[in-house]
């Protein structure tokens, strides 16, 4: 019987660390940023409030991280100035802010290049069917997005409510 209990709870601790369900708390008058600088070689995202950084982020980025993105597919993340344009609560990924790529700059470069430039650049969560426990500490040690900028799942809940749309975004090499 002791061995049976031991076994119960071993399992259920081990069920609820790899698999539980985590509620995020949210400040609740969060500072609003009024800029997000990333920097893909230190793989760093900091938000800016009146030239004042408020909270810095490690980041994970596309598979192909050196250089910026130059056409659908190749899984870069782009480099320069955007915007964001929307939130995403039914994301494929926890949560996602969709970024303004492409610009016209990224457009025109495409176009001369003969290719698509490509879209669906987002900051975003963990995806959806990966229990965020289990990557809370290594999803940022590996680039393994599309060209996207990611970050866990309890980080995305505080960007989201401090990133109104409209926020500009620059994005360094």
């Amino acid at each position: 019987m002791k061995y049976l209990l031991i076994f119960i709870f071993v399992f259920g601790a081990m069920f609820y660390f790899f698999y539980g369900f985590e509620k995020y708390e949210v400040p609740q008058n969060p500072v609003k940023a009024d800029l997000i600088v990333v920097e893909k070689s230190s793989r760093r995202m900091s938000l800016y409030s009146q030239d004042n950084i408020i909270k810095t982020y490690k980041i994970a980025l596309g598979k192909n991280p050196v250089g910026a993105k130059e056409r659908e597919g190749d899984n870069k993340t782009p480099e320069g100035e955007y915007n964001i344009v929307a939130h995403n609560a039914k994301s494929a990924f926890h949560k996602s802010l969709r970024i303004s790529y492409p610009n016209e700059k990224d457009l025109a470069q495409a176009r001369q290049k003969g290719v698509k430039a490509g879209g669906d650049i987002m900051i975003h969560g963990l995806p959806n069917h990966i229990p965020d426990k289990i990557f809370l500490t290594y999803h940022n040690r590996v680039d393994w997005t599309a060209g996207c900028i990611a970050v866990n799942n309890r980080e995305i809940e505080e960007i989201w409510n401090m990133v109104p749309d409209g926020t500009k975004i620059i994005i360094k090499p």
